[in-house]
């Protein structure tokens, strides 16, 4: 099977970009006085750290430490680019640049360090929704014992004790009858229950039990 090859405008356009920045970089890096290798050492080491810091941003989210070693490594690019541009003498470099030139492989070194040992910030989230109205939380243990709590059965009327029956022995009845034909022939009135009572010295259940056998 023949695959087409198919060339990508943009794919394109990133490798002029890359190749014109690259060369940027490497002829002021020369023109600071780092020759040979040296200086096409420094656009690798500021492509790699711009790759490192966008490759941060892209797997771990926005952070500041990736925000800030990828705009650092992002104005190295531009700004070599600006200065080849004719608005340095590349042939005279000031010394400040000569200064950036090299104090930039320690720099890097600090950035690709960090963007690679550090922890990602944790991500804020999303703070809860209180408007909507709490719904009580039902267990397993709730609910069961709601099912299986008998209701209180409803309490009784109390019963009313039926009076016990008292009956008096016969010589107590025989006393008493002297006592009431006593009573009757002093004062003229039949004995009452009271003062069969305290006569005879018994409760008031067998003093009713006597007076009405008295009758």
């Amino acid at each position: 099977m023949r695959h087409s090859l198919r060339i990508d405008a943009v794919l394109v356009q990133a490798v002029i970009a890359g190749a014109l920045s690259f060369a940027h970089l490497h002829d002021l890096a020369a023109a600071a006085g780092q020759t040979g290798w040296k200086a096409w050492a420094y656009p690798v080491s500021v492509d790699l750290l711009l790759v490192a810091a966008w490759r941060r941003l892209r797997n771990d989210g926005p952070s500041r430490l990736a925000w800030c070693w990828f705009l650092i490594a992002l104005v190295a690019s531009l700004g070599a680019n600006v200065a080849t541009a004719g608005l340095l003498d590349v042939a005279h470099p000031p010394a400040w640049l000569r200064v950036g030139i090299a104090g930039w492989p320690a720099l890097a070194f600090l950035g690709g360090t960090l963007l690679a040992h550090s922890p990602a910030e944790p991500q804020p989230h999303p703070e809860p929704v209180d408007d909507l109205p709490a719904e009580p939380v039902t267990t397993h243990e709730s609910a069961t014992a709601a099912v299986e709590t008998p209701e209180p059965a409803p309490a009784l009327p109390a019963a009313t004790p039926e009076p016990v029956a008292v009956s008096a022995p016969a010589p107590l009845v025989a006393h008493a009858r002297k006592v009431a034909d006593a009573h009757r022939a002093a004062t003229g009135n039949p004995i009452d229950t009271d003062t069969l009572r305290t006569r005879l010295g018994v409760p008031a259940p067998m003093a009713e039990a006597i007076a009405a056998q008295l009758t």
